[in-house]
Order: structure tokens, then sequence, then C-alpha cells
């Protein structure tokens, strides 16, 4: 059995997990923009739609397609690749950090799940303050049509427009809900981290008893066992903080009709009660789960990709 930490392909393991957090980022948004766009989009709507969720889905893209072809449903791919894959990316460098250093410098040695909700919160806040800024673009050209005069044609226009417009506060609005909003990461990863760790300890037995080598090529679960683990924990998260997406959605939106937290919330409840808070959730469960299932398989396997050829390259210079 391969006993202490395992080999890294760059400098330090951290930065191995941020590259395979990025890679999962650019990955995942590539294939899930159109409904991540569908999703702020109905975040931010005020009225009700009618029908089923897969007929709303189906004619709200088809709707996209008609008006602007492709190239609408990928609007805001831009600040979106760039959110994405930077939040992915910093989150697993920052997390793989404090988690190596809650277990005293060992990055195998299991931690306990408040110590896991605490290592993912403190990553997560972080991440959100940096990337704040993108997001607040990536909203703005999901709400606006590509024709209109108002409309952000890119990330830097996005960025230098809101600045220019808003000043520094106004790229930085909903910072607090997002801050918020690490409670999702955190139910999210310390539900993950469980579920790996009893998945792992399963198949260390099974090798164990049937007498088979643990070695760098087998430290992995199986791609349907990530998807499920990912998917449950996702699930677990959304479902207990989704409101706050909605009200951050709206006041980076709108900050005229939407100033502050508890207006927003107010009105929100006012004009369409408890539903107004869960406004798009379908959408989002449709959306978030694939993408969540794709994040983790791709990041998974990349990082185990990256231990692997780091182990081969070390053997390989230990025979010369």
């Amino acid at each position: 059995m391969v006993s202490g930490p395992p080999p890294s392909f760059f400098p330090t393991a951290a930065m191995d997990h941020a590259v395979a957090g990025l890679g999962a980022g650019v990955i995942n948004t590539l294939c899930m923009n159109p409904l991540d766009l569908l999703k702020v989009k109905f975040q931010v709507a005020t009225t009700a739609s009618r029908g089923g969720v897969g007929r709303q889905i189906w004619y709200a893209l088809y709707d996209i397609y008609s008006q602007h072809g492709w190239r609408g449903l990928y609007r805001g791919l831009g600040p979106n690749v760039a959110g994405n894959a930077s939040s992915w990316g910093f989150y697993f460098l920052f997390y793989n950090m404090l988690k190596k250093r809650a277990a005293g410098g060992d990055p195998t040695q299991p931690l306990s799940a408040g110590a896991y909700l605490l290592c993912s919160a403190e990553a997560s806040a972080v991440t959100a303050v940096m990337t704040n800024p993108l997001w607040v673009v990536k909203v703005r050209m999901f709400t606006t049509a590509p024709e209109s005069p108002n409309a952000l044609r890119g990330l830097w226009h996005g960025l230098s427009t809101i600045y220019r417009t808003e000043g520094i506060q106004g790229l930085f609005r909903g910072t607090s809900l997002a801050l918020f909003g690490v409670s999702n990461g955190a139910i999210q990863f310390m539900l993950y981290e469980e579920m790996k760790q009893w998945g792992f300890a399963r198949k260390r037995r099974q090798y164990a008893a049937a007498g088979i080598p643990w070695t760098p090529e087998v430290d992995k679960l199986s791609n349907t066992a990530y998807t499920i683990m990912s998917g449950t924990s996702k699930l677990g998260a959304l479902t207990l903080t989704y409101p706050y997406q909605v009200i951050r959605s709206r006041i980076q939106n709108d900050a005229v009709l939407y100033p502050t937290v508890m207006s927003t919330i107010k009105q929100t409840w006012r004009q369409e009660g408890t539903r107004g808070f869960y406004r798009g959730l379908a959408t989002n469960v449709v959306r978030v789960l694939p993408g969540t299932c794709i994040t983790f398989v791709v990041y998974e396997n990349l990082a185990w990709l990256l231990r692997t050829t780091a182990a081969r390259r070390n053997a390989r210079l230990q025979q010369t």
C-alpha cells in the first residue's frame, strides 16, 4: 500500500487541484451555458410561467435560438467561463491548502465533518469575494438582449462599463449574498467528502481482502460513484440555500428596483410570496445537477491524471 502524501505534478498538490478545478469549470460552462442563461432569466423574472418545467425550458431555449441563434444561447459565455473557471480553480486551491493545514500537514488524513464544513466555508468566502465582479457582468449580459443599447459586449467591456457608471460598489453588488451562499458550497462539500471517504474506505477494504496492492493508478472511484455523490450532495445543499440566489440575481440585475437585500426580500415576499424565492428552482435543478456532476467527474479525473503522471515521472527519475 502506498504511504505518505500522493505525488503532485505541479510544485504543490494544491496547485494540481487548482488546475483540475479550472479545467472542470471550463468544460462545465461550455456544456451548460444555455441552461445557466435560462436560470438567471427565470430568477429575475417577476411574472409566473405557465406549463410544466420541461415545456418552459424547451420553449424558452427555442425562443432565444429563434431570435438570436446559437450565439444567443451562448451570450455571456466569456464572463461565465472566466467566473466558473476562476471560481473552481481558486476554490480547490484554497480548499486543499486549508484541508492540509487542518490535517497537520498530511493531506491524506481524514477530517471530521465539521472540519470539512469549515474549510469549505473559508475557501468559498475568499473565492466569492475575488470573483464577484465576474458574476455581476455575467448576470447583466444574461438579462439584456444583444441589440439593447445598454448591452454589454464582453467581459472587459462589462467590467469597465459597470465601474464607470456605478463605481467599485457596482462590481461588488451582491457580495454579501455571495458570502451567505458560502453555506451552499460548505454543506455540499461536507456531504461530498463524507460520501467519498466512505467510498474509498470500502474500496480499500475490498482491495485488501483480495490481496491487490493499492497504487496511484487505482486511487480513484468510478465515474458513476462520483456522479451519484456529487449530485446527491448538491441537491441537499441547493434545497436549503436556493432563495439567496434569487435575491442575489435580482440585486445584481436591477440596482434601481432592488437597491438592498432587505428591500428585495420584502418586495419579493409582498408581490410573489414564497414561490418568488424559489423562482427558477426547477430550471436550476435541471441545470445544476448535470453541471455539478460534469464538474466533479472532470475534476476528479483531472486530479487523478495529474497524480498518476507525477507518480510515473517520479518513478522514472528514481530509475535514472
